[in-house]
């Protein structure tokens, strides 16, 4: 709409001019209607590339010439008396040539322009101002031009990066939710893993009570256990997705707790010692230390009924190191290693670790079965 307001007012100034000579006015209207034309031209062909109508190629090749027509027909008119104004359209010409074409037909469509003026010039009789100042218009016009395609190609590339930034925040999100899963998979699975596996041992005493020595009482209350062990599992379950977005746990208190079921569950000596200043840990790593002691517990309590177990909590500039230490008899030692190495539980606590920097021993030292876990800050 601004480029058809632009021609009519150029059109009504000159068309309207009073004392312009026949022929001057002939030439006139003969440029201006090649312009009117070159301009409708100019803009189906722009109408029909923005919508990928077919034969795009063709559009794009006539593109150039009909620009061409206009600027030559409107510059070469514009030398002559009263028809100055029609250079405005020459300028809008090279303008779009600067920023809808390519960068050598818009310089061979700014020659034509000025040579079409440099020749009607000679041929009318025009100033320096006409001779130097209306081929400067047209240059200016095609420097704008280019100005205005590399801010609109600037305009593209930001468009698109900004598009491959969000797709790359999406996949950020799509990982990230990924990884919520699986750390979510595995604290239910370590949960679940300790409560079968204390569930197992309550029901293989149980089953033993009943067959072997007839005691109904003992295996009552053995069951009584192994349904509270179910019921702190379900519990544990729940509160290790919790974990995973709440606030670390407090790690001493963890495991005091579970030190203490473990001496009413199984009748069994446990000694906790703490050593250094508590470190904040994340969530994870805390979650971490905190399953290695509670299946290690678990372990014990399979191969090392009733001895006694020594956990030690050791602070550090750099990281926590926790290590659980068991009695073993050279049978027990043997079937630990057997279960242990041939299961899950050990594995799993490795990979935990592993993924958090940190490191994870399972041994026997003088007759003793070590776990020793450690973390980084």
């Amino acid at each position: 709409m601004i480029r058809a307001g632009a021609y009519a007012l150029v059109g009504v100034t000159v068309l309207t001019e009073p004392g312009m000579q026949p022929a001057v006015l002939s030439v006139a209207i003969t440029a201006y209607g090649l312009a009117g034309v070159a301009m409708l031209l100019w803009e189906v062909l722009r109408w029909r590339l923005d919508q990928a109508t077919p034969m795009p190629s063709m559009a794009t090749a006539l593109l150039p010439g009909a620009l061409a027509v206009m600027t030559v027909a409107s510059g070469a008119a514009s030398v002559l008396p009263h028809v100055g104004p029609l250079l405005a359209l020459a300028v809008i010409a090279t303008l779009h040539a600067g920023s809808d074409t390519s960068l050598t037909a818009g310089w061979a469509i700014l020659g034509a322009g000025v040579l079409a003026i440099e020749i009607s010039a000679l041929i009318a009789g025009g100033g320096v101002i006409i001779v130097l100042g209306y081929p400067l218009l047209l240059m200016v016009g095609l420097l704008v031009g280019h100005n205005r395609r590399a801010y609109r190609v600037k305009a593209e590339q930001s468009a698109a990066l900004l598009s491959q930034v969000e797709q790359l925040r999406a996949e950020q999100r799509r990982v990230a939710v990924l990884d919520e899963r699986t750390r979510i998979a595995r604290e239910i699975h370590d949960v679940l893993a300790h409560s079968l596996g204390a569930l197992g041992i309550q029901i293989q005493a149980a089953r033993a009570l009943l067959t072997d020595h007839q005691d109904v009482q003992r295996a009552v209350g053995m069951l009584a256990v192994a349904q509270r062990i179910a019921t702190d599992g379900l519990s544990e379950t729940r509160s290790a997705v919790h974990a995973l977005r709440a606030d670390p746990l407090p790690l001493e208190e963890e495991i005091a707790q579970m030190v203490t079921d473990h001496r009413q569950r199984h009748e069994t000596a446990v000694e906790l010692s703490v050593e250094g200043v508590p470190l904040p840990l994340s969530a994870e790593s805390t979650l971490a230390l905190i399953r290695t002691t509670r299946e290690s517990l678990t372990n014990a309590a399979k191969h090392a009924g009733h001895r006694p177990v020594a956990i030690r909590l050791q602070y550090e500039s750099n990281g926590v190191t926790l290590s659980i230490r068991n009695l073993l008899g050279d049978h027990a030692a043997s079937s630990a290693f057997a279960t242990l190495d041939g299961g899950y539980g050990l594995t799993g606590m490795q990979e935990r670790l592993l993924l958090l920097g940190g490191t994870l021993t399972a041994e026997t030292e003088n007759g003793q079965w070590v776990v020793t876990a450690r973390v980084p800050r």
